[in-house]
């Protein structure tokens, strides 16, 4: 059979699988030959894709915070990442409205800011733009959770300035979420 005789989507895979075999020289089976012994060999690749892990996040409360003083908390987080670089960005999302780092009583909303560091024990780091990806930061972390090698790899700042905690209603609860995305660059 010629290749003319093919039909065109079956003449398509045969040079896809042609073209496969092809490009990795080197990787190829061998038989063993008849005898007392029969030596065959087999070559074995292997390979991952990008990934990454944030773990050892703890929620955040403001309780009882005087209007008076800006609230402000850091926490020291792991962030693996397997990248070659051990490189990532991060996004942050609020649960208000477009994403933004609201918090709220249901009817009245005020908003807080977002930080990131690339290390932990940092009380100041760059600041989050909601929705979007940071800049490109590096993991010292050994392990997806930090269970061995540092205990924390980054830190996450959240904090309510004063005019904000002013315009808050007393005795009444403001919650939100905020949502943290690690992307393995």
């Amino acid at each position: 059979m010629n290749s003319a005789s093919l039909a065109p989507s079956a003449l398509i895979g045969s040079l896809a699988l042609a073209a496969a075999a092809y490009s990795m020289p080197g990787l190829a089976a061998t038989d063993g030959t008849l005898g007392a012994t029969s030596t065959g060999t087999v070559s074995i690749t292997a390979s991952v894709p990008n990934r990454a892990r944030i773990s050892g996040l703890s929620d955040i409360d403001f309780t009882n915070q005087d209007p008076a003083s800006a609230a402000s908390a850091a926490q020291n987080v792991c962030v693996w990442s397997n990248a070659a670089t051990k490189a990532y960005t991060i996004t942050a999302s609020g649960s208000g409205t477009g994403s933004a780092f609201t918090l709220s009583n249901g009817g009245a909303t005020v908003p807080y800011q977002v930080q990131w560091a690339g290390a932990s024990g940092a009380l100041t780091g760059t600041t989050l733009t909601a929705g979007s990806a940071s800049s490109s930061f590096t993991s010292t972390a050994t392990n997806q959770n930090c269970a061995s090698g540092p205990s924390a790899s980054a830190s996450l700042i959240v904090g309510v300035d004063t005019t904000d905690l002013g315009t808050m209603s007393a005795g009444s609860n403001y919650t939100g979420t905020l949502t943290l995305l690690v992307t393995p660059l």
